[in-house]
């Protein structure tokens, strides 16, 4: 395995999950705040949850931002939605599946996918933690991206580029420490010139802190001169640079 650090011009990257017909309004607008800075962002979309039963609005407006610039990632399957402390003692959906399992989960998606009119090759497990199994899966699956809580990994060369997530925690006594964490280490990372991945819920965005604080965080890594990209732009940029 070959690991390449951030390198010395600092990369930003956002990405966004939580994305229904309940919080569409809030994902909307996050991606005009982003959109005002020159900021593309990551949509996580877990094919069984996020498509299930949703109005056409939603998946348009999925379409619509892939057709802006802002990039899809698979988030998993059918992993429940993110409901905070009612799941988090609960595994992660690929965090311990074996390859076969994995592959069997993978396909299923490929289907719902397709169903759904929908198209990526990188993927994002829940919670960040992908098993060895299914980083297999995933390139016998024909992806070409894993995101993971540590790094991103391209699974055509194995090469995992080292950045932290950064996103907020569960509970809102700890709130504000969450949201002037994640200010302080986007701005850490910018300075050093390391990768700046900033992860948000649609559920986080409902309150006035944790929406800030993001904000903030954008805005001071790009005072750094931090590149903003996407998750799949990443690896397309680190390819130009080695041809």
């Amino acid at each position: 395995m070959h690991v390449v650090m951030g390198g010395v011009s600092a990369r930003l990257m956002v990405s966004l999950s939580g994305i229904n017909a309940w919080t569409l309004d809030r994902a909307a607008d996050l991606s005009k705040e982003l959109s005002v800075r020159g900021v593309p962002f990551s949509m996580l979309f877990a094919p069984k949850i996020a498509g299930a039963d949703q109005p056409g609005m939603v998946l348009n407006w999925v379409r619509e931002q892939q057709a802006a610039g802002n990039a899809l990632l698979q988030h998993g399957y059918d992993h429940p939605a993110d409901t905070r402390t009612r799941t988090i003692r609960r595994r992660a959906e690929f965090a311990s599946l074996p390859a076969h399992e994995a592959k069997l989960r993978l396909t299923a998606s490929a289907t719902t996918m397709e169903r759904l009119n929908l198209n990526t090759d990188a993927f994002v497990p829940p919670r960040w933690v992908a098993s060895p199994g299914t980083v297999l899966a995933l390139r016998h699956k024909g992806f070409i991206l894993c995101a993971d809580l540590m790094g991103i990994r391209d699974l055509r060369t194995d090469y995992v580029h080292r950045g932290r997530v950064q996103g907020f925690g569960f509970g809102e006594r700890t709130e504000p420490w969450w949201c002037f964490a994640l200010v302080m280490g986007a701005a850490r990372a910018a300075r050093k010139g390391h990768l700046v991945r900033l992860a948000v819920d649609t559920a986080d965005l409902s309150r006035s802190g944790p929406r800030q604080a993001l904000l903030d965080a954008v805005d001071i890594a790009l005072h750094h001169d931090a590149t903003p990209v996407t998750y799949p732009a990443l690896l397309t940029t680190q390819t130009a640079r080695a041809a």
